[in-house]
């Protein structure tokens, strides 16, 4: 049991980590990729009103695995000069 479930973790963390090499970028959870907040008016057009502030207008965001990975290289380059 204690077996398969370490297995299990290790090859969610290898795909996990496969996933962040291929696309270091994932969609914002705040404006669902459109890169602006959305609102409907009354006559039920989608109007763009500024630009989201997670992902400053751009729809994507860096994912934590790439976050993690960028800030560890970070350090052991400065620790490596």
């Amino acid at each position: 049991m204690l077996i398969a479930s370490t297995a299990l973790i290790l090859a969610t963390l290898a795909g996990y980590t496969l996933l962040c090499m291929a696309s270091p970028f994932g969609t914002c959870r705040r404006c669902q990729g459109a890169g602006a907040k959305l609102t409907i008016n009354r006559a039920g057009k989608v109007k763009r009103v500024k630009p989201c502030r997670r992902c400053k207008g751009h729809g994507k965001r860096l994912r934590a695995g790439r976050r993690l990975h960028n800030h560890s290289r970070a350090i052991h380059r400065a620790g490596t000069r």
